[in-house]
């Protein structure tokens, strides 16, 4: 076996006392050269893809922006008026030719005293050469009949009683920007209630305990109206909740859009044995 050389390759160790001219000593010798110029171009390839359409926008000019300006035809200025120029001559009056007709007069109810020689009706030859009018003239035979336009007139003014409307009840409103509040607040609510409340003593006896939700309609000069149990315990304390209710003072009243209005508030009332 041949000493082979201290900077031999893999190849070379390989390869050795074989034919290197044969084709699989050749590839393995250009195989890095190969990967290596494989991945340049790859890369110099990619590298164009990316970057293409970031050339060909840089390349190509960009459209110049044509601005849209809105034009209003009602605001435009009327043309210049030459103070020199003349006004148009009038159009020429419409010659109407004339017809033959043949007085014939819509009959018309009038006193005895009132009405005129009668005049016979035209007969139905007449009318075959003539029209009826107010009048009989004669005309141009070939002349053909023109309706003329019934002249403009003011049409009646239409008068428009006022009527007036029902006065609307005023709306309730269940929510509103600033609720109606027992004067002094909620704390002076609890002491009221807790001074003026009494215990039905067929309560007592019956050991009821409990809450009765009550709702009623505070008014825009804070008074209570429409006072309903919702629900009750029964043995009176529905009819005691209603009574402190209705002898509550005025609240002040909960306001919408800054105005006062009528506003339903529901309200618990807790019965509670010691």
């Amino acid at each position: 076996m041949a000493e082979l050389d201290a900077k031999a390759t893999l190849d070379d160790i390989v390869f050795a006392n074989r034919n290197k001219a044969y084709g699989a000593y050749d590839l393995r010798k250009t195989y890095p050269k190969t990967v290596t110029r494989a991945l340049v171009i790859g890369g110099i390839l990619f590298t164009l893809g990316v970057l293409t359409p970031t050339i060909i926008t840089a390349l190509t000019p960009e459209p110049e922006e044509q601005a849209m300006v809105e034009v209003d035809l009602m605001k435009l200025p009327p043309p210049p008026i030459d103070p020199n120029e003349p006004p148009p001559p009038p159009p020429p009056p419409v010659e109407v030719p004339k017809v033959n007709t043949v007085k014939f007069l819509p009959p018309e109810v009038k006193p005895d005293e009132e009405v005129p020689e009668e005049t016979p009706p035209p007969a139905v030859e007449e009318l075959k050469e003539a029209v009826a009018a107010e009048k009989t003239q004669e005309g141009d035979p070939n002349a053909e009949e023109v309706i003329a336009a019934p002249e403009a007139t003011a049409a009646p003014t239409k008068v428009e009683a006022a009527v007036e409307a029902a006065p609307k009840e005023e709306e309730i409103f269940t929510v509103v920007e600033q609720q109606p509040e027992f004067p002094g607040g909620m704390a002076a609510l609890g002491q009221y209630l807790g001074k003026n409340l009494r215990y039905p003593a067929a309560a007592q006896r019956a050991n009821i305990s409990g809450r009765v939700f009550v709702s009623f309609v505070v008014n825009t000069d804070g008074s209570i109206q429409d006072v309903q149990v919702l629900k009750g315990l029964g043995f009176g304390t529905d009819e005691e909740a209603q009574r402190v209710v209705k002898s509550m003072p005025k609240w002040r009243p909960g306001k919408q859009s800054g105005r006062p209005v009528r506003v339903k508030y529901n309200l618990p009332i807790n019965f509670t044995l010691e």
